[in-house]
């Protein structure tokens, strides 16, 4: 406010001077900087009057008073208060830390002058954050406590309440697509039987924004080109407890694509940029893919190092025949070359483990295929959490960038831990040591023991990716094996062995690689038990028990696959031909095929088709394949829902043989998490089927064993951790079921 004396102030008057009154934390340096009077003016009431305001204009004081004692200007203030503290209590469904924030960006933080008015625009931006979520009667409640120093503490209490449930939607306007086909496509739902767990009849402002962009896409796809939302009335009850949604539309007719054209700067040949369109004359005009060939086409130009080229689609649309004419103009712009490539984030990994993964080169045109694929192959190390790539330009150059990997490493050692207890086998525990990045140089180096009432393993393993500069990888392998199947549900037999190798993996592209193996194996086999099965005690006979054997082995491998762990896309065909070599004491052959492909559906679920298959054989003077080479299924990896290595045929003391043919088929769905955004965390649903046959023209398809359930694999802190529930089924008298497996893994 202003105050004058009538006697003192109403006459223009020149300042001599000016004495503030009521100061405690401001300085008068400050007050002097907003008022617009100086010493030597000369003031009228009206100058006064701006002074005043432009003092309240500052938000530092509650009261502002101007008198004059003869030429003094007399500034008498009340200062506001400052922020001491501010508490926020009962927000739960707004991180307190996301509240400060926005506390601190319009003025209202510890330190800061108090304001009524900030305050209220407080409240009114959080009641529109927590209506924008529905919850229309939630209710905020601040106290004040006074502090010495002209301080204050800010207490506010939110009280949430309930978010508003969606009662029902209603569309008026649809002719072509009823309700419910329509409403498939939207997040938010009305009431169901899940809605308590899904709580998507929760109401949302975005999300309703969300889904009628939604519903435009779905028509506009459908070749609506006029479709329009005119409007959408959110109707809430009384209680601010339920919702009612109408949405008024306007379908427009449908139209088809009369022809489609390329135009503009073709640098790439026209039929090849033509395999990029999928939009074709007489199709149903669809946004998406128009919006798609658009992106192929500029990804297709950015092989060739055009990486900003810009593919835009210009229609022509008939009104009277109800058709459009595609032009897809083409403007590549400059070529870019890349001029320097740089990682961060690779803490514990060298620079030149990441390097040798790229496929983008230094000084030549970008490819962002080569970039993306670059990526691929870093994600594939097994040794990052997240790779992300960035292409900023560089400052003064218009045709180059720099490429920038951000990696987030992971643990790349582990000690995975497996235990278990079965009435057969008792209680068994297996550890596997492991560093896959030894030193952060890329190399793999491994140990690992198994001990249980059925076996003991120790194992020692080596692999170096790069051996050559060209990618040959070279191992060595060496492991010591003790067997007794005593107390397992396998055909009785004891074993030792030991086994020294080397390996080598041979790119041939950059997708296709080669494997080929050579081994040492020294085993021996004690059938000293009176109930050791017949095939076992024949081949003993036959063969004798002690065997020296060279173990050659060969691969092809075909792989596609977007990440070493938790892949979602590509595939894998990996076939494996081992052999015993003759010139040993035993000779056979076993081949392996593993097939895997990984099919993205919708909505982030992932379709996985699993096949694996073993078949092996004597050769020579060997008559049968040595019963302890024979293939096993059941269990995880294989047939869940069966314990392992427990399918197949069985000796005449009913324990599992194992056989000389495994087929194992899987199909599994790969399911968002609810409610979590993690990539650490793979929910799957799953069929499987398979069994082991004791030889090749013994399979018949009724034999299959089946099963169907969920798994939970999570990759935490502390390890690998995966849990399946199965359902067996189409499984005889006989068969050993297992419904519920785990195992454990932690990393360091």
């Amino acid at each position: 406010m202003f105050a004058a004396s009538p006697t003192r102030a109403q006459d223009a008057f020149v300042v001599e001077d000016i004495r503030v009154e009521g100061l405690s934390r401001i300085a008068a340096g400050t007050v002097f900087n907003y008022l617009p009077i100086g010493v030597g003016d000369r003031v009228t009431d009206e100058r006064l009057r701006d002074g005043v305001r432009a003092l309240f204009a500052s938000g530092f004081f509650r009261d502002v008073r101007a008198e004059r004692d003869g030429n003094v200007l007399i500034l008498i203030v009340e200062e506001r208060e400052s922020i001491a503290s501010i508490d926020i209590e009962g927000n739960k469904a707004i991180k307190t830390e996301d509240l400060m924030k926005g506390l601190r960006e319009i003025g209202f933080a510890a330190g800061d002058v108090y304001n009524e008015a900030i305050l209220d625009r407080v409240t009114q931006e959080l009641q529109r954050q927590y209506f924008a979520q529905g919850k229309y009667g939630m209710t905020i409640d601040t106290k004040f406590t006074p502090l010495p120093g002209n301080r204050t503490a800010i207490r506010m209490t939110i009280t949430e309440g309930e978010a508003a449930r969606i009662q029902r939607f209603n569309i008026v306007g649809n002719s072509v697509y009823g309700d419910r086909k329509l409403l498939k496509a939207f997040e938010l739902k009305g009431p169901n039987l899940l809605s308590f767990i899904t709580r998507s009849n929760q109401y949302s402002r975005e999300k309703l924004t969300g889904d009628l962009e939604a519903l435009k896409s779905f028509y506009q796809d459908s070749g609506y080109v006029n479709f329009r939302v005119d409007s959408t009335q959110v109707t809430i009850t009384p209680d601010k407890r339920d919702v009612y949604i109408t949405i008024n539309i306007t379908e427009g007719d449908r139209y088809t694509i009369s022809d489609v054209k390329l135009a503009g700067r073709l640098i790439v040949d026209e039929q090849d940029l033509v395999k990029h369109v999928l939009t074709r004359s007489g199709m149903t005009y669809s946004r998406k893919l128009v919006t798609e060939t658009s992106k192929s086409i500029s990804d297709r130009l950015g092989h060739d190092g055009y990486a900003f080229a810009n593919v835009n689609a210009i229609p022509e649309i008939d009104e009277e025949h109800k058709t459009i004419a595609l032009t897809y103009f083409v403007d590549p712009g400059q070529r870019v070359y890349v001029n320097r490539i740089s990682f961060v984030g690779n803490t514990g990994t060298r620079d030149e483990v990441l390097r040798r993964e790229m496929r983008q080169l230094e000084g030549s045109w970008i490819s962002t295929q080569m970039v993306e694929r670059s990526k691929v192959r870093l994600q594939r190390l097994g040794f990052f959490e997240e790779v992300n790539v960035e292409t900023p330009a560089v400052a003064g150059s218009s045709d180059q960038v720099d490429v920038t990997y951000t990696v987030k490493e992971q643990p790349s050692g582990n000690l995975m831990l497996g235990f278990g207890y079965a009435e057969v086998s008792g209680f068994m525990i297996n550890a596997n040591i492991a560093e896959h990045n030894f030193l952060g140089s890329g190399k793999s180096v491994s140990f690992a023991f198994t001990n249980s009432s059925i076996s003991r393993v120790f194992s020692l393993g080596y692999v170096n990716p790069y051996w050559t500069i060209d990618g040959v990888a070279r191992g060595f392998n060496l492991s010591y094996q003790e067997t007794s199947a005593e107390s397992a549900n396998i055909t009785l037999y004891d074993s030792e062995s030991v086994v020294a190798g080397v390996n080598f993996g041979v790119p041939i592209s950059e997708y296709n690689s080669v494997s080929l193996a050579a081994s040492y194996e020294s085993t021996r086999i004690d059938p000293d038990s009176l109930y050791v099965a017949d095939q076992v005690r024949d081949f003993i006979t036959r063969e004798g028990s002690k065997y020296n054997t060279l173990r050659l082995s060969a691969g092809f491998a075909y792989d596609t696959r977007n990440a070493a762990i938790f892949p979602d896309r590509g595939m894998l065909h990996q076939l494996t031909v081992q052999i015993a070599a003759p010139g040993g004491d035993l000779q056979y052959f076993k081949a392996g095929y593993d097939g895997r492909l990984f099919i993205p559906l919708f909505s982030d679920f992932t379709l996985l088709l699993k096949t694996l298959i073993g078949w092996g054989d004597s050769y020579g003077k060997t008559k049968e394949l040595p019963f302890f080479e024979n293939f096993y299924a059941g269990g995880a990896g294989t047939v869940r829902g069966y314990e392992d290595n427990s399918l197949g045929p069985r000796d005449e003391f009913g324990r599992a043989l194992g056989g000389t043919l495994s087929v194992v088929g899987n199909a599994e769905v790969i399911i968002p998490m609810p409610f979590l955004e993690v990539k650490s965390v793979r929910l799957t649903a799953f069929v499987d089927m398979g069994n082991v046959f004791s030889a090749a023209d013994r399979f018949q398809f009724r034999d299959l064993r089946f099963s169907s359930g969920l798994s939970a694999v999570w990759l935490s802190p502390f390890g690998l951790l995966s849990v399946s529930i199965a359902k067996p089924f189409h499984n005889q008298p006989g068969d050993d079921t297992q419904s519920f497996q785990f195992s454990f893994g932690t990393a360091f």
